[in-house]
């Protein structure tokens, strides 16, 4: 449904006003990168090139734009700047689309419209600051060619490029690597833009579980969690223009899956996401720790679109979240709700609850647990383990049991195609399926239900994750992400959790079911909005 004219002039107002505030926080912060005196350079991996050849001879420096879209509180942009202005350098920020359809999952109408969207407010912010931005659009090459054709043609003597810890982007970039390093000159730096702690910062290892990486964080936040100066308009005029961008054009020539359609309630670019981050803290986040695990409230954040795709700084809404719904000084952030695999199963079918917030300082907690220790957790297993996503990148004593019942009668046993048009025997399930398809998104608390029941209904784990990946990078617009990785493999392969009593089929991997769902929310509620319905089984030969 389209606001109304009164209710998007309110909206357009709030979010100009959220913008004015952080744009005045980051005038506080410095005038610019240069006079901030606080840019830590922890943050910033030097992977190939030659410095002094960045300072006699480079022509420009670029910003490849991947994980992190947007231009203001973006390290990675900062940098990138910082060095432009060091040596009165234009200023590029390049980006491109490189997945497609049928190859990629999260190659659809939703998924890249989204992108797009997010990557065309950058376009005309960077036109406002003189900063050139090229998008570069030759399919027919792999991303890290693309690169160094813009460099070898714009003379570029730098590339700053953001940091993801997923296999495709770390592969890309690694290429990029080899490439540069053949020019004998130019420079690549990698900066990760994208965790409030550098990911190689808060540990040199993969982390067990929340519990071990929980005080490394919080130990560091004082150091890392501080305010943005702001990217400026660039001193010096480029030498190597961009050409005009048809964007409506860009779309069109995307080949994604037409029939995942774009979704309403989430709009590409970060003045959508402050508009949710405002919402966020205005409407829910007083009962965001004590109803977040009901999905008939509603009491999410919402921002997992805008955080996947870096449009909107998890680092500037923390800061925003703290200051607005009661600010927590870092160290006291610490307190945090037990651990999942530190409670006794006293009930195998539910999934503990936290303890539920005493005041405005507690809800701040549980945000920060969410958006920084959770996210940051994830990031650390995809990128200490190079077989994240695979059953065999799962704990040894996981990998073990799930082996050890794979020969496990199954009861019911379901195609793709059936659990993708919602058509099994549980109609929770089908909703579930059903909001994921039509919302892109799923609520937290039925996302573990769905990913263990496709578990317990297909013919092993490597199938069950297969399937659970898919559907995630498919139709949810937070898919293909670290979190999106360990969710799944929270659920199917006991990843940062613990043994419990063992089952059929399921071995150790903890276990929930349709009667633990009962006692946590209305199920009846949650399958009348979604319409699922159980479908008669027809058992498989």
């Amino acid at each position: 449904m389209t606001p109304s004219p009164v209710k998007k002039a309110k909206t357009e107002d709030e979010n100009s006003s959220l913008a004015n505030q952080f744009a005045e926080r980051r005038e506080s912060a410095g005038e610019n990168v240069e006079k901030f005196g606080k840019f830590n350079m922890k943050r910033v991996k030097f992977l190939t090139g030659n410095e002094g050849f960045l300072h006699r001879e480079a022509k420009g420096v670029a910003y490849y734009m991947h994980r992190d879209q947007r231009l203001q509180d973006n390290w990675a942009a900062l940098f990138a700047q910082k060095l432009a202005l060091a040596d009165n350098l234009p200023l590029y920020v390049i980006a491109g689309i490189s997945v497609s359809h049928p190859d990629h999952a999260e190659a659809t109408r939703r998924t890249l419209d989204f992108s797009l969207g997010g990557l065309e407010e950058v376009a005309k912010e960077c036109a406002k600051l003189n900063i050139e931005f090229h998008l570069l659009q030759d399919m027919t090459k792999p991303m890290a060619e693309r690169v160094l054709d813009f460099v070898k043609e714009s003379k570029v003597g730098c590339v700053v490029t953001d940091f993801s810890p997923l296999r495709a982007h770390r592969e890309r970039t690694e290429d990029l690597k080899e490439k540069m390093a053949k020019l004998d000159g130019p420079c690549l730096y990698q900066v990760d833009a994208h965790n409030v702690i550098p990911v190689w910062e808060t540990s040199d290892k993969q982390e067990y579980a929340a519990r071990t990486i929980r005080n490394k964080i919080m130990g560091k936040l004082g150091e890392f969690l501080t305010e943005f100066p702001p990217v400026v308009k660039h001193p010096v005029d480029t030498t190597y223009p961009c050409k005009a961008i048809d964007w409506d054009l860009v779309k069109k020539e995307q080949k994604v899956d037409e029939s995942v359609k774009s979704v309403e309630w989430a709009q590409p670019g970060t003045v959508h996401g402050y508009e949710m981050l405002a919402s966020f803290v205005t409407n829910r986040i007083k009962i965001y720790n004590k109803k977040r695990n009901d999905p008939n409230v509603k009491a999410l954040s919402n921002l997992s679109p805008w955080f996947h795709f870096g449009q909107l700084s998890v680092q500037r809404s923390v800061l925003h979240v703290k200051r607005s719904a009661g600010t927590v000084e870092a160290k006291g952030i610490a307190e945090q709700p037990e651990d999942e695999d530190s409670e006794d199963e006293e009930d195998e079918e539910e999934e503990p609850t936290p303890k539920q917030p005493k005041s405005p300082a507690e809800a701040v907690k549980a945000f920060v647990e969410e958006s920084v220790v959770r996210s940051e957790l994830s990031d650390n297993y995809c990128y200490y383990n190079e077989k994240h996503g695979k059953i065999e990148g799962a704990s040894d004593w996981a990998v073990k049991t799930l082996n050890d019942h794979k020969k496990d009668k199954r009861e019911w046993l379901y195609t793709r195609d059936e659990f993708d048009e919602a058509k099994t025997h549980d109609e929770l399930w089908n909703s579930a399926q059903i909001q994921l398809t039509t919302e892109a998104k799923m609520h937290g608390f039925m996302r573990m239900y769905w990913c263990k029941k496709i578990l317990e209904w297909t013919e092993s784990p490597e199938q069950a994750l297969e399937f659970a990946l898919y559907f995630n990078d498919h139709y949810s617009l937070d898919g293909a992400d670290s979190n999106g990785i360990v969710g799944c493999m929270w659920s199917i392969a006991g990843l940062h959790d613990q043994g419990w009593a063992e089952r059929p089929i399921f071995g150790k991997i903890r276990y929930m079911n349709y009667a633990g769902c009962k006692k946590k929310f209305d199920i009846a509620e949650y399958s009348a909005r979604y319409g699922g319905k159980a479908y008669p089984y027809t058992k498989k030969e």
